[in-house]
């Protein structure tokens, strides 16, 4: 027996008695409708417990917002938790296992990285459009993004009846939100699986949103695991969408392969692995792992041999105005010495690099653009043999991209 809503048609439950064909005779439900009666031609009357199937029903909810407020919630198990530890909190995936579910509100903020925000974690019990225990515009109303997180491995039935509830509520109080779900935990499902659970839940997303005449509400679909890279692919992808500059940075970034020979290239944030920027030719996966593994394996070199003369991505961040106050009122030897430690400065800024050679012939090259981002390029060795070209492509590319941000800076100071 299966029980559908009756306005968004979606499949609730399946209820089932055993493995003998049967023939219903009647159907009844107690007060609550939680619990239906059935009366089969087996001479037996039969009554299922709905709400204990409800409460083993896993998914989650989240909202991430690009510099102003993160908010999430979620059932029990769906992941939502784990996403949060390993990619902004560096968590070993192994280590999520012993992670408690949320109880009550806790609110972390993400200021490390380039990406800066605030993530609000609501345990799954909290229903957010009770107006009179919660405000929705205060919520939903600054909210860049939500992040629906619903779990693979489980029915999720009752997830995506919580999904289109959230998804068209959230709208009619913020229409510019982007809708992102996450089909979590497929990392222990086949291929064949994977992609009939996502055409399975798109199309009965799909269908719901066009029998309420919602068709307009766009949401994007994500397999995703936290055991590879799959998890950050989806957020990069999630982010970018929330980056005013990255039209700039992706034709910055196209010149830059372009006019060095580069094969393929990613702006990466150093703390998270998420990339903000690539060009434009198409991402393969398998490019992206290298690339990505890149970052752990430099913050692995460096913690164990350290950085000789001190941290180059210390030295981006020293005031101009510092430096000239420190130059007024010396004698020109004092400048002369000041100039070369300027110029050793420099030394140590191009020095910020590092070099990988692949058993294929290719070359992974990573640079710092400043404390918060490098970027990793992808070449052929015999391209890379112009290095001096390259470099002096990055320092344009590294010029133009404080630029962009720049002027954003001041657009926003302009704006407020």
């Amino acid at each position: 027996m299966r029980v559908f809503g009756a306005i968004t048609r979606m499949l609730f439950h399946e209820l089932c008695r055993g493995v003998d064909r049967a023939e219903i005779y009647l159907i009844a439900f107690n007060l609550c409708v939680t619990q239906p009666c059935v009366s089969f031609d087996k001479g037996a009357i039969h009554i299922f417990n709905r709400s204990s199937a409800t409460a083993q029903q896993q998914s989650s909810l989240s909202f991430y917002d690009y510099q102003h407020t993160n908010n999430e919630s979620d059932f029990a198990t769906s992941g939502k938790s784990s996403i949060q530890r390993v990619v902004f909190g560096k968590m070993p995936p192994n280590d999520t296992l012993y992670l408690e579910s949320t109880t009550k509100i806790q609110k972390e903020d993400i200021a490390r990285s380039f990406i800066d925000f605030q993530i609000w974690d609501f345990p799954g019990q909290i229903d957010f459009f009770d107006e009179m225990a919660y405000d929705p515009q205060d919520i939903f109303g600054t909210v860049g993004a939500l992040i629906f997180v619903i779990d693979a491995q489980d029915d999720y039935s009752e997830a995506l009846h919580r999904l289109f509830s959230t998804v068209t509520s959230a709208y009619r109080v913020n229409p510019n939100i982007t809708f992102e779900v996450l089909i979590h935990k497929v990392d222990g499902l086949s291929d064949d699986y994977k992609i009939d659970t996502q055409r399975d839940v798109q199309q009965r997303m799909s269908d719901a949103l066009a029998d309420a005449q919602l068709e307009y509400i766009h949401l994007t679909y994500y397999l995703t695991s936290i055991y590879d890279n799959s998890i950050y692919e989806a957020f990069s992808k999630i982010i970018q969408k929330l980056i005013r500059e990255l039209p700039a940075l992706e034709n910055l970034l196209n010149v830059l392969c372009s006019n060095s020979g580069i094969d393929k290239a990613y702006l990466f944030d150093t703390l998270t692995k998420i990339y903000i920027a690539t060009d434009s030719s198409p991402v393969d996966m398998q490019s992206y792992e290298l690339c990505s593994d890149m970052i752990d394996v430099c913050i692995d070199v460096e913690c164990i041999y350290g950085v000789q003369g001190g941290s180059p991505m210390n030295l981006s961040l020293m005031d101009s105005s510092e430096r000239q106050d420190s130059v007024n009122g010396l004698d020109s030897e004092s400048i002369i010495e000041q100039q070369q430690q300027q110029q050793s400065t420099k030394q140590h800024e191009t020095e910020a690099s590092s070099l990988i050679k692949l058993d294929n012939g290719d070359v992974l090259y990573m640079r710092e653009v400043n404390r918060l981002l490098v970027l990793i390029c992808l070449l052929r060795q015999d391209n890379f043999e112009k290095h001096g070209l390259i470099d002096y492509n990055f320092q344009c590319f590294k010029e133009a991209v404080t630029e962009v941000f720049e002027f954003s800076r001041k657009r926003n100071i302009q704006q407020q």
